[in-house]
């Protein structure tokens, strides 16, 4: 098993990658042919807008951390139509008074937060950790939140790959792995609601399998 790594003394892995993740932000995905501006923008962050927006009045949260935000630009100014309406942005939709984007990888967002959030949400970040890291990486997620957590997490290979050639997903688990760590990670933070989506494609098909995972 692994030995006990922790933000302070991350293993080596994880400091790989982060270089890895950090050399994609500024020259791009160049197996896909990705500029830099497109890659890791934020945008994987929409789709899950209305789930969040849930949580957020389940809760009545009113600050929220983006944990892996990439480079922030789903929280730009743009139109979106959601629930019959329309908005200016992200954070007018989901009606709160602060988001904070959080990106170890992305130098002006890679400053570690020093405050606890209402909400703590990271969408298609985790499968990019080391396995060996997800404890304390979890741990510190749900330590940053007051009230809620919610994660989406992809469980099978990505298009993208880091610069040395690999695959961009370094963890891929099935839904039972991440689950059994998500119960052990939350069960020492109680009060805390969380919610996990995880997909997964089916080999030689376009299909998407979604699964939720609660807490």
């Amino acid at each position: 098993m692994c030995m006990d790594y922790s933000r302070t003394s991350p293993s080596p892995r994880y400091r790989e990658l982060i270089a890895q993740y950090r050399t994609m932000h500024t020259e791009g995905e160049r197996f896909l042919g990705v500029p830099a501006e497109q890659t890791f923008s934020g945008i994987s962050l929409l789709p899950q807008a209305r789930d969040i927006k849930r949580l957020i009045r389940q809760t009545a949260a009113t600050s929220i951390l983006d944990y892996g935000s990439g480079k922030g630009g789903q929280y730009l100014p743009q139109r979106i139509e959601l629930d019959g309406s329309q908005w200016d942005n992200v954070q007018d939709y989901w009606e709160v008074d602060y988001v904070r984007c959080y990106d170890p990888c992305f130098v002006p967002f890679s400053d570690l937060p020093a405050d606890k959030y209402d909400g703590v949400i990271s969408t298609d970040v985790l499968e990019h950790c080391p396995e060996d890291d997800l404890p304390w990486i979890l741990d510190e997620m749900f330590g940053f939140a007051r009230s809620f957590v919610f994660l989406t997490i992809a469980c099978h290979q990505a298009r993208k790959r880091l610069p040395n050639g690999e695959n961009a997903h370094c963890t891929i688990k099935s839904s039972d792995w991440w689950s059994e760590l998500l119960q052990r990670v939350s069960a020492t933070h109680q009060g805390i609601v969380w919610e996990a989506k995880l997909y997964q494609v089916s080999p030689g098909a376009a299909n998407v399998i979604e699964q939720r995972l609660r807490g």
